[in-house]
């Protein structure tokens, strides 16, 4: 497929027709890089995509305990009420 450069503002781009976005299941945000002397668009990557099964496989692990000791603060230890 071949399709023309176009002036958006100060900028320019191209349009994707929607059957190939959707045959590759963009709908949103996009990546853009530069691979040698190809420009390659892709889906961009979901904020804490994988995080869920991330967890579970650390709580069946036993890995999800904390690092550091409790240590309570001076406010906490005299301040604080229930």
């Amino acid at each position: 497929m071949q399709t023309q450069i176009i002036k958006v503002d100060k900028s320019q781009g191209i349009r994707i027709p929607k059957s190939l976005l959707d045959r590759i299941g963009i709908s949103e945000a996009v990546a853009i890089e530069v691979q040698g002397d190809r420009i390659v668009i892709r889906a961009a990557a979901k904020p804490r995509a994988g995080w869920e099964e991330a967890f579970a496989k650390m709580a069946e692990q036993h890995d999800d305990i904390l690092l550091d000791d409790i240590t309570p603060t001076e406010w906490e230890e005299n301040e604080w009420q229930w």
